[in-house]
C-alpha cells in the first residue's frame, strides 16, 4: 500500500470515528441530560389536568362588613368520559337533564362541550376547562331535583349533584355596589392571551370588572391541580399528582357598607326627582372622599345592574341590556368614566385664574345679563342683571357675565386669535394645576382621562377633524345640515386649531370642550377643603390572609399640590360656604346643622336624544363639609337633571344626613356615622357573619 492510500484510509478513519462520536454525544444528551425535559414533555401529551379552584378571598367594608363573599351552591354536574361511552354519545341523558331541570338542551349541549371542540362561531358558554373534571350545568339547583337525579343513575349515568361555591354580593343594608365591586365570570380564551404573565387555568373564574378585577390576583388564590394520566383511548391509567388549592386573600376597603347604601339610594331619589321635575334624567354618579387622604368612602353610578347575575347566567337580551343605549348603558361606571360639562362648579378654577392675573378677590364687579363678545352675546344663564357685587357674591349667586368678562380680556391680552409666542394662559394653567388632564389613579379598572380643552388640545383636535369641517356638506348627513351646523363647520375648517374668544368665555364657566368625570371634580374639591393637597383616590386600604396576617397595605398616596397661593385657597373656602348661606344652595341646605360649603352647577348640553328631544341640562352639586374643618368631599351628577340644587343637591343634603347624624335640622346624639370624625383606621378582623351598625 503506498502512501496515498494510507492517508485516504486514515481520513476516512477519522470520519467515521468523528460519525460515531457525535452520535454517541446525542445520544448522551437526548437519554441524560435532556431527558428529564423531553420526559416531561411525553408525560404532558399524556397528561391531563383537573383543576379543583380556590376558595375566592373576601372582600369587606372598612369595618369588616362583607361586601362580597363565597356560599354554597348546588350543581348538577356532568361527567364527559361517562357520557362519552353512551351509544349516543349522552344525547338522551342530556334530554332527560335539560327537562327536568327546565333548562334548554341546546344551551346544556353547548355548555358541557370544549371550547375547541365547537365551531368559533358558536362557543359562547362552551366549557373551557377539561373533560375529566365535572362540568357543572347549573350551581343552584333545587335539592328535590337533585336527588331524583342521584336515586336514578340508571336514567342518568354521568350525571351528578355536589356541592360548590357561589360568589355572592349579599347586599347588606341594601348595598348593590356593582359598579365599585365588579363581578366574577369564567376564564376566556381572551383572558389567557392577555394574561400578561398571569398563570391561569382554563376552568378558573376570575375577576372581570371592579375591585374583583382590580385585586383578581390575590383574591383568586391557588387552585388545585390534579394531573392524571390517561392512554391512547383517554382511560386514566394513574395520578402523577394532586395539590389543594390554596384560599385567596381577603381585601379591605375603605367603603363604609352604610353609607354605600345610603349613597346609592341618594343617588337613584336624584334621578326620580329629576324625572318629577320634567327632566330627562337618564343617568347619574356620586362620590364620597375623604379630603384628608383620598380614601373613597362611597361610590355609585346611576342606572345599575345586579352583580349576582353573572353567576346565575345572563341571556342574550340581558347581557345586550347593559350596553344598550336605550337602557342608558348600566354597565358603565359614570363615576369615573363618564366625561361630562362641569358647568359653574368649575368656577374654582377660573377664581384661582382671576388671582394670578391680579385680580382683585374682594373687589367689585358688574353682573350685567349678557356680555357682547364679537358678533355674539353671552348671557347669563338667568339673563338677569345682578348689578354690582364682589367676587364672593358672584361664585355664590353663580353670575356667568363676570367670568365672561375677565375671560376675554384675558384672551385678547394674550393675542386673541394672534396668541403671543408666550401667552399667560392664566385659565389654562390654573386647570393645570388641579390636574385635570391626568386621571385620579383610582384602584378600579378604566378611569377616562378628563379633557381639558387648552392650546394644545385644540390642535390636536383640528388636525383629527379638519377633513370633515372643511368637506362637511359632502361628510355630514342630512340632519346636520342646519345653517348653525353648517356655520360652525366653516368656522372649525378655517381656525378649528386657534383658542377663539367663544372658547376662552365658555373655559371660565365650565362649558365647551372642557369635561370631567365626577371623581376628578372630587379630588378638585378635596383639594380646596385640605387647603392645596391632591390625593390619589383609593378603595383598597389592605390585603390579609385568611388567618389575619396582612400582606399588603395600601397608603394614600400625595400626587400634588395646588398652585394657587394660599389665600386664593382661603378665600374659595370662603366664598363655597357663602353659596350655601346666600346662594344657589340656600334653599337646599336651610336649617342645616353641619357648616356646608358647595358649588350648584348646571351643564348646558348640545345634541338631541334617541326621541329626538332635545338633551336637558347636566345637574351637579359639588360640596365638603364641614366648612371651618373639611373632612369630606360630596360630588353628586344627574345626567340631564336640571338644575343642580334641585335635583342634585337635595340628595348630598341626605348623604350628609347620614354621615353627621342629622335628622331634620337636628343632630342625633351618637347618630353620626364616624363617632370620633374620622373612618376607622384599624384593620377589622374578617368574618363572613359581620353585620354592620344600624344606620342613623
Amino acid at each position: 500500500m503506498n502512501q496515498r492510500s494510507r492517508l485516504s484510509l486514515l481520513v476516512v478513519q477519522i470520519l467515521i470515528i468523528s460519525l460515531l462520536t457525535a452520535l454517541f454525544g446525542r445520544l448522551f444528551y437526548l437519554q441524560i441530560a435532556a431527558g428529564p425535559k423531553y420526559r416531561n414533555a411525553a408525560l404532558s401529551i399524556q397528561s391531563r389536568d383537573v383543576i379543583a379552584p380556590a376558595t375566592r378571598g373576601l372582600i369587606v367594608d372598612a369595618y369588616g362588613v362583607p361586601l362580597a363573599l363565597n356560599k354554597v351552591g348546588l350543581a348538577i354536574t356532568i361527567d364527559r368520559i361517562a357520557l362519552d361511552k353512551q351509544p349516543d354519545k349522552g344525547v338522551a341523558v342530556l334530554q332527560r337533564v335539560a327537562q327536568l331541570l327546565k333548562l334548554n338542551y341546546d344551551d346544556v349541549y353547548t355548555n358541557t362541550r370544549l371550547c375547541g371542540e365547537l365551531p368559533k362561531g358558536e362557543r359562547a358558554g362552551c366549557w373551557t376547562g377539561s373533560r375529566y373534571q365535572p362540568i357543572p350545568i347549573t350551581k343552584e339547583a333545587d335539592p328535590d331535583i337533585a336527588l331524583q337525579i342521584v336515586e336514578r343513575s340508571d336514567q342518568f349515568p354521568g350525571v351528578d349533584a355536589q356541592p360548590i361555591s357561589i360568589r355572592n354580593y349579599p347586599g347588606i343594608v341594601g348595598v348593590n355596589g356593582a359598579h365599585v365591586l365588579g363581578y366574577v365570570g369564567p376564564l376566556t380564551e381572551t383572558d389567557l392571551t392577555k394574561g400578561n404573565g398571569k398563570q391561569y387555568f382554563r376552568s378558573e373564574t376570575i375577576g372581570k370588572a371592579g375591585l374583583e378585577i382590580q385585586y383578581d390576583s390575590f383574591l383568586r388564590g391557588t387552585p388545585g391541580i390534579r394531573t392524571v394520566i390517561v392512554d391512547r383511548k383517554e382511560a386514566i391509567t394513574r395520578e402523577s399528582q394532586n395539590t389543594k388549592p390554596i384560599a385567596g386573600d381577603h381585601l379591605i376597603t375603605s367603603l363604609d357598607a352604610r353609607l354605600q347604601a345610603v349613597t346609592e339610594k341618594a343617588l337613584a331619589d336624584a334621578v326620580k326627582r329629576g324625572r318629577a321635575n320634567g327632566y330627562t334624567s337618564d343617568s347619574g354618579a356620586a362620590v364620597v372622599m375623604d379630603v384628608r387622604t383620598g380614601r373613597i368612602i362611597a361610590l355609585a353610578s346611576y342606572p345599575t345592574y345586579d352583580p349576582n347575575a353573572f353567576e346565575k347566567g345572563l341571556t342574550v337580551q340581558e347581557a345586550s341590556d347593559l350596553f344598550s343605549e336605550k337602557k342608558s348603558v348600566p354597565a358603565l361606571n359614570r363615576a369615573l368614566q363618564g366625561l361630562f360639562a362641569p358647568a359653574s362648579t368649575f368656577k374654582i378654577v377660573s377664581t384661582v385664574a382671576a388671582a394670578a392675573a391680579g385680580y382683585d378677590l374682594n373687589g367689585n364687579y358688574d353682573c350685567p345679563s349678557e356680555v357682547q363678545i364679537g358678533n355674539r352675546a353671552f348671557q347669563n344663564y338667568d339673563s338677569k342683571n345682578q348689578g354690582r357685587m364682589n367676587l364672593k357674591k358672584a361664585i355664590a349667586l353663580s353670575c356667568d357675565t363676570v367670568w365672561y368678562k375677565i375671560a376675554f380680556d384675558e384672551w385678547l391680552r394674550d393675542g386673541g386669535m394672534r396668541p403671543k409666542s408666550s401667552p399667560n394662559d392664566y385659565f389654562f394653567k390654573a386647570a393645570q394645576g388641579f390636574h385635570i388632564p391626568e386621571k385620579v389613579g383610582i384602584d378600579l379598572p378604566s378611569e377616562s382621562t378628563s379633557r381639558l380643552a387648552d392650546r394644545a388640545y385644540k390642535k390636536s383636535w383640528f388636525q383629527q377633524n379638519k377633513d370633515f369641517y372643511c368637506n362637511y356638506k359632502t361628510r355630514a348627513t342630512k340632519a346636520q345640515q342646519t345653517p348653525f351646523l353648517i356655520q360652525l363647520a366653516a368656522e372649525n375648517c378655517t381656525d378649528g386649531d386657534k383658542v377663539r374668544a367663544g372658547d376662552a368665555v365658555n373655559f371660565s364657566i365650565g362649558q365647551g370642550d372642557t369635561v370631567v368625570t365626577p371623581l376628578k371634580l372630587t379630588q378638585m374639591y378635596a383639594a380646596i377643603a385640605n387647603s392645596g393637597t391632591i390625593w390619589q383616590a383609593t378603595v383598597g386600604k389592605a390585603i390579609v390572609k385568611t388567618d389575619g396576617t396582612v400582606i399588603k397595605t395600601i397608603e394614600p398616596q400625595k400626587l400634588g399640590t395646588l398652585t394657587a397661593a394660599p389665600s386664593t385657597i382661603k378665600f374659595l373656602q370662603g366664598a363655597l360656604r357663602e353659596v350655601v348661606v346666600n346662594g344657589t344652595g340656600r334653599s337646599v341646605f336651610a336649617g342645616f346643622p353641619i357648616e356646608v360649603s358647595a358649588k350648584t352647577g348646571t351643564g348646558q348640553v348640545f345634541g338631541r336624544n334617541a326621541n329626538g328631544s332635545l338633551k336637558d341640562d347636566t345637574s351637579w352639586f359639588a360640596s365638603f363639609a364641614p366648612s371651618n374643618k373639611p373632612e369630606y368631599a360630596v360630588v353628586l351628577m344627574v345626567g340631564q337633571g336640571g338644575f343642580g340644587g334641585a335635583t342634585s343637591g337635595v340628595s348630598v343634603r341626605a348623604i350628609y344626613d347620614t354621615i353627621f347624624g342629622v335628622k331634620g335640622n337636628k343632630i342625633i346624639p351618637g347618630a353620626a356615622l364616624f363617632p370620633n370624625g374620622k373612618p376607622p383606621t384599624a384593620l377589622p378582623k374578617i368574618s363572613p357573619a359581620t353585620k354592620p351598625k344600624e344606620t342613623p
